[in-house]
Order: C-alpha cells, then structure tokens, then sequence
C-alpha cells in the first residue's frame, strides 16, 4: 500500500463515526491506557495529576481517573464520570478537585476538545518554572511551533474553577499550555491524540533543557519550522503517533482493558 493511501485509511478509521456506545468504550479504553502510559513513563507524583475525555452521550460529562488511584494500576473500570457541577455521576471513588477546576473549564471553553491531559511531570516542570515557550529547536518541537502558549502565573493549587477559566483563555486555540512553575497541559481532538502531545511535549522540554545545558541550540527557521508544524503537528500526526506506544501497551499490560 502507498503510503498516501496508507495515511488516508489511517485518517477514515480515526473520522469514522461511530455509535455512541461504541465510541464510549474507544474513549474509555483509550483514557485508561493513557493513563497507564503516563505511569510507565514516570509522569506520576503522587496524587497529582489526570487525563480527561468528553462523554459522547452529554458533552457536559466528562470521564477522568479517580482521586488517588495510581496511574500504573488504572483499568477501565476504574474511571469516573463527572457532570458539569462536579458530582461523580457513574463509577466509584473520588473526584480530584483541581482536575474539575481545570479540565471541566477547558472542555466548556473548546468544544471542539475530546481529552485534555496533565501531570507534574519533571522535564515540563522543569521547563515551567522559566516562564518560556518552547523553541523550535528539532522537528519534533515543530509540532508546538505557534501552537502553544503560557499560563504565566501561579497562585498555588488550582481548585477554583474562575482559575480554571484563567488556563482556559490561555490555552486559546492551541494544542497545549504551559502553566507556570507547574507543567504542562495538553488538548486534543480524540484521547490517542491529547496523550501523544502530552508525551512528546514533555521529551521536547526535556530535549530543550539540554541542550541549553550544553551550548547554544540553533533554532529552525520559522518558515521550515511552520512548515514542519504541518507535518508532525496535524491531529492525523497525533492521533497516529499513539497507536504503537497503545499497541505495546496491550501486549504488556493487557489488564487494563478490564
């Protein structure tokens, strides 16, 4: 198979509509490996943080981990969902106040948004702290090239939904924002696609930092850097990039499903 024509099925089973029932089940199965992934890759610190993904019954719910409940030990059945006044409404457990103040602002902001995803993962803390977008420094970070943007402030943790408003009207269009002197936040048009942009933001924090350890980095123009962007930052691209890590996934941990 060409690879045009490769890309194009890749494109018609991402576009395909399904039936509700059923693409609750894909966004389920889908969050609860993200959040598998997330643990395997060492975004955890304690409690903190969660991945979210719109209820396909009532785009008002959303599904999202319980409060307290590892990310490396998450199943399907272990997910929760939430209303728009932040009451757990199917599931069992509780309910992370700050996941409701950001992420039930952001999907009411973007309803064009699936899943939205955030952890205090060290690189994208890291880079958080300085207050700075990210350069296009290698192709991968050309997926953030003029599609990101900063929360630049901190008032502590954020269980207030007016701040959860704050992030919301920062976060724009883009596919991420970086809240200051806490971390990353990514969105995206399906789970597959709001994980991998977390995943590979959180490496390109990681690249950037050192590399400015090292020296001076050189950055990509911005007319090959814009270029790039549609390349590597499309949401085929996303949605695509999380298919093998979810495909080992199943192989490894295929407890997750139940």
């Amino acid at each position: 198979m060409a690879n045009d024509e490769f890309l194009d099925e890749i494109e018609a089973q991402k576009s395909a509509e399904r039936a509700p029932e059923d693409e609750l089940v894909e966004r389920k199965t889908k969050l609860a490996a993200a959040l598998r992934l997330f643990g395997k890759f060492g975004f955890d610190e304690g409690v903190a943080g969660h991945i979210t993904a719109r209820d396909p019954f009532d785009s008002h719910h959303f599904w999202v981990n319980p409060f307290g409940r590892s990310f490396k030990l998450m199943q399907v059945s272990d997910l929760i969902k939430v209303d728009a006044e932040g009451t757990i409404v199917e599931g069992e457990g509780a309910l992370n106040q700050a996941a409701f103040a950001i992420h039930s602002r952001v999907h009411d902001a973007r309803p064009d948004v699936i899943a939205a995803a955030h952890s205090h993962s060290v690189y994208g803390k890291a880079w958080s702290s300085l207050g700075r977008l990210l350069d296009p420094l290698t192709q991968d970070s050309c997926a953030f090239y003029d599609d990101h943007s900063l929360f630049d402030d901190f008032t502590g943790v954020v269980v207030d939904p007016a701040e959860g408003d704050r992030i919301a009207g920062s976060l724009g269009q883009n596919k991420a924002v970086i809240l200051r002197n806490h971390g990353l936040l990514t969105v995206g048009h399906s789970v597959d696609e709001a994980a991998w942009w977390f995943i590979t933001m959180e490496r390109t924090c990681q690249a950037q930092l050192l590399a400015e350890a090292a020296g001076t980095p050189i950055p990509i123009e911005p007319q090959h850097a814009k270029l790039t962007h549609g390349q590597v930052g499309s949401t085929l691209a996303g949605f695509f990039s999380f298919k093998p890590l979810y495909d080992v996934l199943v192989k490894e941990q295929p407890e997750f499903l139940e």
